[in-house]
């Protein structure tokens, strides 16, 4: 199996704080730096690539929700992978198609 595969890593920070959103905005705004395909959905953003990169990527974001303020975080990271590889447009692709 190539270790350099494409897979999908979905992130999803939660700060624990009152006002999360200015906190949650630093860690899409680390994923965007880290120059990744990545988009950001309602409750979680999904990074494309392999699979070591991202998890490094979903670590600095982690990290950033501190780095923004928060004393405690909860981060859920969900990985999506296929011995071939994987790719976001294969999985909603067709669901982005007109109506």
């Amino acid at each position: 199996m190539n270790e350099h595969r494409t897979v999908n890593v979905s992130v999803q920070v939660l700060p624990l704080v009152e006002d999360l959103y200015p906190v949650v905005d630093k860690a899409i705004e680390v994923i965007a730096q880290s120059g990744v395909k990545y988009e950001v959905c309602p409750m979680e953003t999904v990074m494309e690539g392999p699979l070591d990169e991202l998890i490094e990527v979903a670590k600095a974001a982690h990290r950033a929700c501190f780095e923004a303020g928060a004393d405690k975080v909860v981060t859920i990271i969900k990985i999506g992978d296929a011995a071939g590889g994987t790719t976001i447009e294969e999985k909603v692709g067709k669901y982005r198609e007109a109506k």
